[in-house]
């Protein structure tokens, strides 16, 4: 009796211990590791690729590190930025806010909004803050502001031997920028082991010049690049600018995409890619090693999409998918079920609201994002299907300031001061958005609704075209007046 007895004491406490740690695990704040690359398109995953499978344009593309976390964790399939520009996109990142409020509307001005970011609000409840890698607000330099330590670089920083800021103090690196930053980023976690911490480790990767890791400088050397179907499907505007082209080797006929002209940059972008890859490995398994995967989320997404000759096209800016949409990848073990996917509409401007709400803070009333932790456990009423993109003309560049709505199935492009130029697409039967349908009769009816949509999209989040925006060259009708040849980038 007495054997039974201890056997179900054993077995009781037992119970009452784990059930105390698992209590303990979710009750403790999380840490938070928010990673977020440069111009990383949405499919420059594995899984996606894999997702994709025949249609895929990149199946020699392999991020196992990366897949860990999907399949560990959520993967958003339908995420995207509101403004695809690197400044812009950063502050939404931290505010919460569309471009048209936050003060940032071009990649030269400096960031001023930091009252109510994210990382300050963290800090308020004892969050040891940090900040590794690009911040890119201008030519900001001195120590990041919300953050109790930041290692960072001033604008867009290079790729090799790097200057670094330390708290604002200068000093030399030697190797590739990104891994000199998850070098800092990993110290920064064992000596944070104690606390609760969040940080962001922001990568130069893949923005150009595309110069990976020695490692990494023919790894791509060899592989087949397949070109988009939809490469010869020219933009309104760049029709215009190219017909103003003369006496080069660049026409309307010819395409002007990456893969025909520097099919390097398309291998060095990825190689890059791959580097990145491998350092989030390294994070991943510094968590493991130090115990502290359970109860920590790890974040990782990108500033912007990017085209690789997909309407002509290089950079981003636009309003087409491979500039919007963006990886969102999510792991909280303690709370997040495993290899989950997502097809809800979700925003950057979700980012800070989603933090801040796993690190038990209330999002400010400015914030104009949701939290997609709700989704993610099933809790989520009244979800967005649709959201405004925005791009505002910016000094040296061709691309003119856009207005876009984007439904779970269409999209309305707009360029104010060029109606012309408006195109619509039905995504769910053109995802190449290779059909612009806004004259055709038939699609008069799905007009109307994005027109109207988009009305309301620009009420409900008050956009204007703000006094700090770079002023767009117009004429005396309003029209866009494309830049002339030799002002052309």
């Amino acid at each position: 009796m007495k054997k039974i007895y201890l056997f179900s004491l054993l077995a009781l406490n037992l119970t009452f211990g784990k059930a105390n740690a698992q209590s303990n695990v979710k009750s403790t704040k999380p840490n938070i590791i928010f990673i977020y690359t440069d111009d990383q398109r949405y499919d420059a995953l594995s899984v996606v690729q894999d997702e994709q499978g025949a249609k895929a344009r990149f199946p020699w593309f392999k991020t196992p590190n990366l897949d860990r976390i999907a399949n560990e964790g959520v993967r958003f399939r339908n995420a995207f930025v509101i403004n695809s520009l690197c400044s812009p996109s950063r502050s939404a990142l931290l505010t919460g806010r569309y471009n048209h409020l936050n003060g940032i509307a071009n990649n030269h001005t400096n960031f001023k909004d930091t009252l109510e970011t994210y990382p300050v609000l963290l800090q308020k409840v004892g969050y040891k803050t940090a900040f590794f890698g690009k911040w890119h607000m201008g030519k900001e330099t001195g120590k990041r502001p919300g953050f109790d330590y930041s290692v960072s670089f001033i604008g867009q920083g290079q790729y090799f031997d790097c200057p670094l800021e330390v708290n604002g103090v200068s000093k030399p690196t030697v190797g590739w920028v990104d891994d000199v930053t998850t070098d800092f980023a990993l110290d920064f976690i064992k000596g944070n082991k104690e606390k609760s911490f969040a940080l962001v480790l922001a990568y130069k990767s893949g923005h150009g010049p595309f110069q990976p890791p020695v490692r990494h400088t023919n790894t791509y050397a060899d592989v087949e690049l397949i070109k988009p179907a939809n490469e010869h499907l020219e933009t309104p505007y760049k029709n215009k600018i190219e017909s103003k082209r003369k006496n080069t080797n660049i026409t309307q006929n010819k395409s002007t995409s990456w893969t025909d002209n520097n099919e390097k940059t398309i291998r060095g972008y990825f190689g890059s890619l791959k580097g990145i890859d491998e350092n989030v490995g390294r994070i991943l398994n510094i968590l493991d090693s130090l115990k502290l995967t359970e109860n920590t989320v790890v974040i990782f997404s990108s500033d912007n999409g990017f085209f690789f000759g997909e309407h002509g096209l290089g950079d981003k800016r636009a309003a087409y998918e491979e500039s919007m949409r963006i990886p969102l990848l999510v792991r909280y073990p303690a709370r997040f079920p495993k290899g989950k996917t997502i097809d809800k509409l979700v925003l950057n401007l979700d980012q800070p609201p989603s933090i801040l709400e796993l690190a038990g803070v209330s999002a400010p009333k400015s914030y104009q994002g949701k939290s997609w932790v709700s989704l993610i456990e099933n809790k989520a009423k009244d979800w967005r299907t649709s959201f405004l993109y925005e791009y505002f003309y910016e000094d040296g560049t061709t691309t003119p300031t856009i207005k876009a709505v984007r439904t779970e199935t269409s999209k309305l492009i707009v360029y104010p001061g060029q109606d012309d130029w408006t195109e619509l697409f039905d995504l769910t039967k053109d995802p190449t958005e290779s059909d612009n349908l806004i004259n055709k009769k038939e699609a008069s009816k799905l007009k109307e609704q994005l027109q109207q949509e988009l009305s309301r999209q620009e009420k409900a989040s008050g956009y204007v075209i703000p006094t700090y925006a770079d002023e767009r060259p117009l004429d005396k009708d309003g029209k866009y007046i494309p830049p002339k040849p030799m002002d052309v980038q």
